[in-house]
This record gives structure tokens, sequence and C-alpha cells, in this order.
């Protein structure tokens, strides 16, 4: 059966349009996607893309990109298929697709799927770094530790980061593109695949039908600066909605209280003997406020892990800071198999850094729960972060006459729906969505799944009705380890 779908997909490709002048064949054969932790497959063809390292050199390295398409349902497809940008910055597009893939069946039902493991993530030479003999450890590192570490990390790269940004991405996926015979594409992008999207759609307009955008990151945006404000809002978005919560508030009447009692309780690190909640070996955890932080932080993004903070911080304030230590661990294990943190510092070092305003980053972090943690990581590495130049519009707003679907999340804590606002404000055929009571990413929430095929199907957003969006509404939340009320 597979092999029939390959055999469709080769033709109709080669058939719909001509290949691009000059570029190369990619030939495909069957394969499956997975990603860590899931024990789901998906069927696709994969191959190979060669292209140069440095564009500009061509004598120079030569990489190779992972490539899949997941092969439209429809015997006849339509011509132009939805090209999936994950984020990170150093996600792999074949590995989160798996999670994501039911967002997508109904836009599948008619169109490919294709997929491109970014320059420095995945399979495309990935730059990850060595792990430090303690990671759990990694927040309480300081900069003479951290120094070496990084000398470590570029020592070990058969590569060079400067190459491994958004621009250079933004070209090889147009190579694919001209690969694989497609004459336009959809795009969708989530987070940091936003800003990929967005470059793509600057770059090479006329081969853009349409674009939706999940979670913005602005290229106007410096990312980093932001992360503390924007983590506080959520935060102190979740505490008014609980509350607001008769059940929630009676529970846990004073979760702010909560939160600063955690944070002063860890102003110095509390060792914490432990079994590790992935492997389950024996561990001393030196417990710090900067770790606390970080896994409220990410527990915000989905509405269904923020449902269990209140509880988290309750239970800690109490004495026992196990499953709040847990879920850092946790946090720490999954980015540590699905982020390449190499790829992620040359996107940021060489984008953002340079624009990173030490006393605006000052005023954003005064009165947040993560405070200056994320711009004195970026002082010590970013320096030390061989970086390239970025095209001289990169940081302008994209004004492309295409149609866009902006989604976001209410309580997002690292994309809040403002992005959506200030890139709606300079796209002229646009629509911002933002769903109730939700965090990053909103493309598999209640309606929005069928909103995103529709206006796919439709390439335009004329009669796009998204008043269901009202009916999503947040998950309720956990007053004991069982769950949530009944």
């Amino acid at each position: 059966m597979l092999r029939t779908a390959s055999v469709s997909l080769i033709l109709v490709a080669a058939c719909a349009v001509e290949q691009d002048e000059g570029s190369q064949a990619l030939p495909l054969s069957p394969c499956q996607l997975e990603t860590p932790g899931l024990t789901a497959r998906v069927d696709a063809e994969c191959g190979w893309l060669e292209v140069l390292e440095d564009r500009n050199d061509e004598n120079g390295r030569r990489i190779e990109l992972r490539v899949a398409v997941v092969p439209a349902v429809s015997r006849d497809p339509e011509p132009d298929p939805l090209v999936f940008l994950t984020g990170g910055p150093g996600q792999a597009a074949t590995e989160s697709y798996v999670q994501l893939r039911n967002a997508f069946r109904r836009i599948r039902r008619e169109r490919d799927i294709v997929l491109v493991d970014q320059r420095g993530t995945g399979q495309s030479q990935p730059l990850r770094c060595p792990k430090l003999e303690d990671d759990a450890n990694l927040w309480l590192i300081d900069e003479e530790t951290l120094r070496p570490w990084i000398e470590d990390c570029l020592g070990s790269f058969d590569a060079d980061p400067r190459f491994y940004t958004t621009s250079h991405a933004t070209l090889d996926l147009d190579d694919v593109r001209a690969a694989l015979g497609y004459e336009r594409i959809n795009i969708y992008g989530i987070s940091y695949g936003t800003r990929a999207a967005l470059s793509y759609l600057r770059r090479f307009p006329a081969r853009v039908r349409s674009v939706i955008i999940d979670g913005v990151a602005p290229p106007t945006e410096t990312l980093g600066v932001d992360v503390a404000r924007d983590a506080q809002r959520a935060l102190d978005h979740l505490v008014t909605r609980c509350d607001q919560d008769p059940i929630c508030a009676d529970a846990f009447p004073d979760v702010a209280g909560d939160l600063d009692t955690v944070m002063r309780t860890l102003e110095e690190p509390t060792a914490i003997a432990m079994r590790h909640p992935s492997s389950g070996e024996e561990t001393t955890l030196p417990f710090h406020r900067s770790m606390a932080a970080f896994a409220i932080r990410l527990l915000t993004y989905s509405q269904e892990n923020a449902a269990i903070v209140p509880l988290l911080l309750r239970t800690a304030a109490s004495g026992d800071l196990d499953p709040l230590a847990s879920q850092y661990l946790l946090t720490l294990t999954y980015l540590d198999e699905s982020i390449a943190d190499g790829m992620g510092f040359s996107v940021i070092c060489s984008e953002d850094y340079p624009f990173l305003d030490p006393a605006i980053a000052e005023v954003m972090n005064e009165g947040t729960y993560l405070g200056e943690t994320q711009t004195d990581n970026l002082n010590v590495l970013c320096p030390l972060w061989p970086t390239a130049p970025i095209p001289d519009d990169f940081k302008e707003p994209v004004d492309v006459d295409v149609p866009v679907l902006i989604l976001s999340g209410e309580v997002d804590p690292v994309t809040p729906p403002e992005n959506g606002d200030i890139v709606a404000q300079a796209l002229p055929e646009s629509v911002h969505i933002v769903a109730p009571g939700q965090g990053h990413m909103v493309i598999h929430r209640g309606c929005i799944t069928r909103l995103a095929s529709d206006f796919v199907e439709a390439g335009e957003l004329d009669g796009l009705d998204a008043t269901c969006v009202d009916d999503i509404a947040a998950q309720p939340f956990f007053v004991n380890f069982a769950g949530p009320p009944p």
C-alpha cells in the first residue's frame, strides 16, 4: 500500500509542474517517522537533499538535509502541499509532526505534508552539544564552567555554526520545494517556525499560496528579551483564573503567596534525594529557584499542564519539593531529546543577541519569577558563539500580499497574542484568531483544526467564520494528584 502511494506521489509531483531549471531531483523511498518518547509511527516517503553549507563557497562543505513527504490520502491530490515548520529553535520537523499529526488529518486528505529537518536539527547535520557531567545542574553552572563547555561543544561539530540560521534554512527550503517539483506551497509554522515561515514568505512570495503561523515569533522581536515578562503574564493570568474559580480558590487560596514561598526557600540550592522520573535511578538534585522557575514556565505552555501548577506550588510551599523537582527533570529530559541546542544558539546569537538592549532587558525582567536567568545565560553564551551577519531586511515587518491565518493562545507564556497583533498590522491579508484560555500552539484546539483546513482548502480568508473559537475553554484545575474534580 505504501509503495503504491509512493509511486502515485512521485508521478503527480513530476507531472504537475516542470522541475525548476537547474534544480536537482529528490528521489524518495518508504520510511517511518517517529519521535523520542512516543510509540506512534507515521508512514512517509523520505530522501536526502545535498546543499552547500556556505552558499557563497561553491567548493566548500556540503551537507545533507533530511526530507520527508507524508502523501495525501487522495489519489488525485492538490498540486500545492503543506510544508510543516517546527519550533525551538532546534526541533526537527520529522519528529514534531508525529506529535501533531492528528491536527493535519483534514488537510492531508487532499495535500501532501512536506517535512524538512532544518539544517542543524534532526538528521540534517544536527548541532547537538555534548552533555555536561550532570546535566540537571545546568542552571547552577557559573561562567568559568560554562565557557569550557561551550568550547567543547564547538569543537565537537563537523560544521561551521555561522551557517545554521534562518536565512540559510530559507534557501534550503526553496531548494527542497524545487527538487520535489512543487510550484507553490502552503506553510504551517509553529513558534520559531513562524519566523522561518515569514522569512520564506518575504523572500519567495510568488511561491506561497497560503500561510498559517501559530504562536508568533515576529521577525521584529528580539528572542530572549521578553521571556521573563511573557512568562510572568501567563502565570498572573493563571493565578487570577484560580482566584475566580470557587473550587480552585478553596483548594489553593494563595497561589501567588505559595510561589513566593517556594522562590524564597530555593534561594540557596536544596538537596533532594529522589528517583529520577524518567530512569528510576536514585539521584540527588541540588534544586534551585532557577530550576523551579524553568519547570513552571514550561508547564504553562499547555493548558493541561498549567492546570496542575497551583497544586505543585501548594505542595512545594508546604515542604514537599519532590513533585516540582520531578517536573523539572522531566522537562530537561524532553528538551535534551528534542532540541539541537547548538542550532538554537546559532539562531539566537546571530539573529537576536546583537539587538538585545541590557537596559530594556533589565526593565523587562524586573519583578518576574524568572528574573534575569535567560539574559544572563545569553550574555555568557553569545559572545563565545560564532555568528554571521543577517540580511538587511531580516528584522523588518513582512508585508507580503498573501493570505495569512494567525493563531495565538490567550495565555501563551512565550509568544503572547500581542505578537500576532504586531505581525497582522503589516500583513494586508491576514486574520488573527486568539484561543481563549490556551497556551502555546493552538491548531489542535477545538474547532481550530477545522478552520485551518478550511483556510488551506480555500486559499483565502473570505468566509472564514471563527466564532466557534469562543467555545474553547481551559482545562479545569487539579485539586489533587488524581486530577480535576469530576
